[in-house]
């Protein structure tokens, strides 16, 4: 057995690495940096190495920084990337390519989230063109992965407060990176191809409860690391979904899994947005926002507003 570890970021990749060689010493791990947007390295990569199964999480995920300013480099990475790398894994007859999505897929207000969305519609398309069997698995946020809000307060406490929350409303569903990807794996074993996968994510948590949970467990009072609101995002929904309204679900073997049954999108969908995912030059922010609503019509862009600061009384 084989482990290929695919990553542009240099210090991930040597993260992985590390952390895959002493937990498996066993396993024979090659360590391969790229772009999935770069169709020669990839193919390059398939050509050489021949796998079998990949599991596909390149994006870019943070909400904020994708809304303003980097939509376009969200769309080549997030879309044409998942186009380039699904495209050459039916060339290279790949048994099984399992995409990482997002809760945020799921009748998306942001950039993001409607990126996430036509990648899923993307690997829908290329389902019946080869014998590489394609399944997408949305979840919601992972604690202690990277970008996650915890580190984020244990930063802030360590500092002396305050700890800052978005909204005294906002919500989020979280599970652990083990769940995450034992479920991962569990779906891309069962699905047939062209699934969604859905994870039951349990209840949602207040993201100003854990931050109180993270001030009493390192050990401080709510009066000595002070909560703070900063007003939602740009992009931020105070919730976030796990099917859209049109979609129907239909259970599993496994119990925390669902199978989702959205729009699907076929070969000619896939030359049109080819076309728009490839053209030269780059696109600003409000020509990006206006095409995904053709592409994805379920999606409704928020406005992006001045920052609100909320007062604190509303803790």
């Amino acid at each position: 057995k084989l482990l290929l570890l695919f990553e542009l970021n240099e210090f991930a990749l040597y993260k992985m690495e590390q952390e895959f060689s002493e937990k498996f010493p066993a396993v024979a791990i090659v360590s391969l940096m790229g772009d999935v947007k770069n169709r020669d390295r990839v193919k390059q990569v398939l050509d050489t190495y021949r796998p079998s199964v990949i599991f596909h999480a390149a994006a870019y995920k943070h909400v904020p920084l994708v809304e303003e300013s980097n939509t376009w480099e969200a769309i080549r990475n997030n879309v044409l990337g998942t186009y380039t790398i699904a495209s050459e894994a039916v060339a290279h007859d790949v048994d099984k390519f399992v995409m990482v999505s997002t809760d945020k897929a799921v009748n998306p207000t942001n950039v993001m989230g409607a990126s996430k969305r036509l990648a899923e519609m993307v690997c829908q398309s290329l389902q019946n063109s080869g014998k590489t069997r394609f399944e997408m698995v949305r979840f919601g946020n992972v604690l202690g992965s990277a970008g996650s809000v915890i580190p984020k307060f244990q930063e802030q406490i360590a500092k002396g407060g305050p700890v800052t929350v978005t909204h005294p409303d906002i919500i989020r569903f979280f599970m652990s990176i083990p769940e995450a990807a034992q479920l991962v794996l569990q779906a891309g074993h069962m699905g047939k191809g062209g699934e969604i996968f859905v994870m039951d994510m349990g209840e949602p948590i207040k993201i100003v409860d854990l931050a109180r949970d993270i001030i009493r467990l390192s050990g401080f009072t709510d009066d000595e690391i002070k909560i703070t609101f900063t007003g939602l995002r740009p992009g931020e929904k105070l919730f976030e979904e796990l099917l859209a309204d049109d979609e129907l679900t239909r259970p599993t073997p496994h119990p925390k899994l669902r199978i989702a049954r959205a729009r699907e999108a076929d070969a000619n969908w896939l030359e049109q947005i080819k076309a728009w995912i490839m053209q030269p030059g780059v696109q600003g922010d409000e020509a990006v926002r206006s095409a995904l609503q053709k592409w994805v019509p379920e999606y409704t862009p928020k406005p992006i507003d001045a920052k609100i600061i909320l007062p604190a009384a509303l803790a």
